[in-house]
């Protein structure tokens, strides 16, 4: 089969697309026969060294496809089963063994794209609107990277939930991406600064959270822009990771909360996984929740796909076809 690895860490061109075999079953594992995979921000981390993975390894951490063959021990799947999973490694190839426990089934009403589109990006988004801060209506919340594949989904979850959304963006294009998901108010941080453009909108009381995937350059200013009490919510690192920060300044701030939470922890436990999956396929099968897929690459081309990702040259989700 095909499958994309790497034997060390570095750019886009340290992947290669090569021949391996398809994987052994345990017993508890399902062999998928993947459809699309997903590209994830958290992919070129694992690429580039700044998360650390074993060596060789498959990228990819999300696919959709049908299953091929069952372990012993496996009684919630059989072949032909329409499924789709987050979390575990090797998505960027044709097969994929993955673990009972981390599979759910994929609904008639969806595609595979769909499928390998909604999963981690659609459960992030979940998690951290529906239980990192759980938005209340009239609250009012800083979404960073307003069209990317997280932030169009998130602004859309805030908004069902009653919250008043500011995101930034890096174009106008991308603001009216943003705009058509909901934003009651979007910021082109390339031409203004958010601390301030945050605080005339909000008439200096400043936001109850903050959604910040960006990381280093967005982290200090996000912080300034919190109103009391409030929740700076840091889910990724798109810019590099955070390295410096005094802790007391949250107190003298106005007692504000940190966290950086991650998908891993709150998907842990069958009924988290199925919950937020379910929410999030039953609201794009009802027309609640509108993905983005303009972005689709055969799995030889993925160097160009990361290239593009990290060149911010995409919005919406990136896909990966056999």
């Amino acid at each position: 089969m095909k499958a994309v690895r790497i034997k060390e860490y570095g750019g886009p061109n340290a992947m290669v697309c090569e021949d391996i075999d398809i994987p052994s079953l345990g017993a508890s594992e399902v062999l998928v026969k993947i459809a699309a995979s997903g590209i994830n921000y958290i992919d070129t981390y694992q690429r580039s060294g700044l998360y650390k993975i074993p060596l060789p390894s498959t990228l990819g951490l999300e696919a959709s496809g049908t299953v091929e063959k069952i372990g012993n021990s496996v009684n919630g799947f059989k072949q032909g089963d329409r499924v789709a999973y987050t979390s575990v490694s090797g998505a960027y190839a044709d097969y994929s063994a993955v673990p009972e426990e981390k599979l759910v089934a994929l609904p008639d009403s969806l595609s595979f794209e769909q499928g390998a589109a909604a999963m981690l990006q659609g459960c992030t988004a979940h998690y951290l609107c529906k239980s990192t801060y759980a938005v209340k209506n009239g609250d009012s919340c800083l979404i960073h990277a307003g069209a990317g594949g997280v932030g169009l989904l998130l602004i859309q979850m805030v908004k069902n939930l009653g919250g008043f959304v500011i995101s930034t963006v890096s174009t106008e294009e991308k603001a009216q991406l943003a705009r058509e998901a909901g934003a009651d108010e979007v910021i082109i941080y390339t031409e203004n600064d958010f601390e301030a453009e945050v605080s005339k909108i909000t008439d200096g009381a400043g936001v109850n959270v903050v959604y910040d995937s960006v990381g280093k350059n967005t982290f200090q200013k996000s912080v300034d822009c919190l109103s009391k009490l409030g929740y700076m919510v840091l889910y990724g690192n798109a810019s590099g990771q955070v390295t410096e920060f005094n802790p007391a300044t949250l107190g003298s701030k106005g007692s504000l909360f940190l966290t950086r939470p991650t998908l891993f922890d709150y998907t842990a436990s069958r009924e988290s996984l199925e919950w937020r999956s379910s929410d999030v396929f039953n609201w794009i099968a009802d027309g609640t929740l509108n993905l983005r897929i303009e972005h689709l690459y055969p799995l030889v081309d993925v160097q160009q796909a990361h290239f593009d990702l990290e060149g911010r040259a995409t919005t919406g989700k990136l896909i990966l076809t056999p």
